[in-house]
């Protein structure tokens, strides 16, 4: 690089987002943890996706902010809170601030941390440039990328290039262990699994609950399968339908904790999805994922896999279980 760079011992990371964007982000924090590989790399992030942070092992040390209570909460207790962080963040002494998301209020912490350099992601209507003072400046945000490739190209202006474009996450052996003695409790420890993530963040946006059955009736008719039917937190209608739904060929797994989620995914073999974080979780764990998606839907939130197919050739309503099975079909050839 032209210009001459301190060596950074005590960076912070920003990097806030729903579920998927922050595993979509974690190629750059892989590469930041790479490059700076004798420096202290804290990542500031949400309460829901910190333990994404921890089991990917990109970072130190984590600062959790539960966005949400900050947002909805009391307005004077929110105030308090931010005071709070800000505190911490200046106690720390960061020599360089990297701002992955780049947003007003994350350029204003990261302007108030007190480090001397700041390098913030350029984005158009969004980001406060004149509290960026960073010597190379990174390019302006092309929003035809896909995120990771947006979030990569931030660490251009450290002189990072060529960046491998996903990252594996291998969840510990503890939590391994913990999905094999569920499975052994299903007895299905020897079979083809195949999950199904029935939410999708939105009622307009899920396929419907009539469709998942009858998929998972035909996949189970092969007896070396075992239909697995995923329900987040967000799914609690579905709850008491499911299990009389399904019939008993099929195991509905409640709500299980991130680590645990992340272990089952390890072991499944598919996962038919909409486009949701335990899609891109099981992306990230090296699942085949057949995507079920809105007709036009941007590439640019989908994993960078290989072992995907994208049904999106129409309306969401309109999918049918036969492309569902197909596609299934395929991936396990």
């Amino acid at each position: 690089m032209a210009h001459e760079l301190p060596d950074f011992r005590n960076i912070l990371v920003i990097h806030f987002g729903q579920l998927g964007d922050v595993v979509l982000g974690l190629p750059a924090l892989r590469a930041i943890r790479d490059h700076f590989s004798s420096s202290k790399i804290t990542v500031l992030c949400g309460r829901s996706t910190s333990e994404i942070i921890r089991l990917a092992d990109v970072a130190d040390e984590e600062i959790v902010v539960d966005r949400v209570a900050l947002r909805d909460g009391n307005r004077f207790k929110s105030i308090a809170e931010i005071s709070k962080l800000v505190k911490d963040v200046r106690r720390r002494k960061f020599d360089l601030v990297i701002d992955l998301n780049s947003l007003y209020e994350t350029n204003l912490l990261g302007f108030l941390s007190g480090a001397m350099y700041r390098l913030y992601e350029n984005r158009e209507n969004r980001s406060l440039d004149r509290l960026s003072n960073f010597p190379v400046k990174p390019p302006a945000e092309d929003k035809a990328k896909h995120h990771t490739d947006r979030y990569l190209a931030v660490l251009e202006a450290l002189g990072l290039t060529y960046i491998e474009r996903s990252t594996i996450i291998v969840p510990p052996a503890s939590s391994v262990a913990a999905a094999s003695t569920l499975l052994k409790k299903y007895g299905v420890e020897n079979k083809v699994l195949i999950g199904l993530f029935l939410g999708a963040g939105h009622p307009t946006r899920r396929w419907s609950f009539e469709n998942f059955v009858e998929i998972a009736g035909r996949l189970s008719q092969n007896k070396r399968n075992q239909v697995l039917v995923f329900l987040g937190p967000e799914e609690s209608d579905m709850r008491s339908d499911a299990g009389k739904a399904f019939g008993d060929s099929t195991i509905v797994v409640e709500e299980l904790s991130l680590a645990l989620l992340v272990a089952m995914m390890y072991r499944l073999k598919i996962l038919v999805s909409g486009d949701t974080g335990p899609m891109h979780l099981g992306a990230a764990v090296g699942t085949g994922i057949v995507l079920l998606s809105e007709i036009g839907s941007p590439s640019i939130f989908r994993p960078l896999i290989e072992r995907l197919i994208v049904i999106d050739d129409r309306p969401l309503n309109q999918i049918t279980v036969e492309q569902v099975e197909i596609a299934v079909n395929e991936l396990l050839k």
